[in-house]
């Protein structure tokens, strides 16, 4: 099966999904330099030159509308356009926060304008492929190479700043996550499906797992109250995962399995 993946040349989770892929799939790795997203013309002959049955949209830019949102609509009439399946990757920040994790039934509240986009993202790709699974996941990590775990190894040596106590989401590792989104690319599940790791993790305690695994002092890393900022954005957005357990064979690891100390 043939499927192009977009953010597939330089994203940190498109890099992942195309090797997650290569071994059983024809693989089409796409970047900007292939096609601005947000110019439909230029992403309609992309698609239709390459003719994918599956397109793994992973391409955002979060500060950015007319990439993550208009780009993503594109995306999904172009899909729709060549009849291939669509798994568009979301977000937990689609919801604004509450004191129990989200289900797939729960209503969109975003409280940021990344969460907005997100949400016009599904909303349009839903639109034009009802046969789309839209994966919504939360903080992407565990290879070594993420944000995350540049800015802790960067915060446990001295750097300034704070992790976050109170905010808590479902972390996945990079390489579950990628193959769980090969696997839809080739089923047939649509709509919302939730993505996200197996335990609900907050960014202090992300941190110090991350710190052991790299044998880093867990005890320099400061706490902090996202609750405490003039614009806190979504606080506790944790994500039941509990329907991608029934409906995929990929098994989506919690954080202190797959941040386990390495062996010596």
């Amino acid at each position: 099966m043939r499927i192009l993946v977009t953010g597939g040349r330089t994203g940190y989770l498109g890099r992942q999904v195309v090797a997650a892929a290569e071994a059983t799939h024809d693989v089409v790795a796409v970047g900007s330099a292939d096609a601005d997203v947000r110019d439909e013309a230029a992403v309609r002959a992309l698609v239709e030159r390459h003719r994918p049955a599956a397109i793994v949209h992973t391409a955002y830019v979060q500060a950015d509308w007319e990439v993550t949102a208009t780009g993503a609509a594109h995306v999904a009439r172009a899909a729709a356009g060549v009849g291939a399946r669509l798994v568009l990757v979301s977000s937990d920040v689609v919801f604004g926060g509450s004191d129990r994790p989200y289900t797939e039934a729960a209503p969109t509240d975003p409280v940021s304008s990344y969460g907005r986009a997100k949400v016009a993202a599904e909303t349009e790709a839903l639109a034009a492929c009802p046969g789309a699974v839209v994966a919504r996941t939360s903080l992407i990590l565990g290879d070594g190479a993420s944000k995350h775990e540049q800015l802790v190894r960067a915060l446990a040596t001295g750097a300034e700043g704070v992790l976050f106590e109170d905010e808590r989401r479902c972390p996945v590792h990079v390489d579950d996550l990628a193959t769980a989104l090969v696997e839809l690319a080739g089923n047939d599940v649509r709509g919302l499906l939730h993505v996200g790791g197996g335990e609900p993790t907050s960014r202090l305690q992300l941190g110090r797992l991350i710190a052991r695994r790299d044998g880093l002092d867990a005890g320099a890393l400061r706490p902090g109250r996202r609750a405490d900022l003039a614009d806190p954005g979504p606080i506790d957005v944790r994500l039941d995962s509990a329907l991608a357990a029934t409906l995929l064979a990929t098994r989506l690891r919690g954080a202190s399995e797959f941040l386990a100390p390495r062996p010596r």
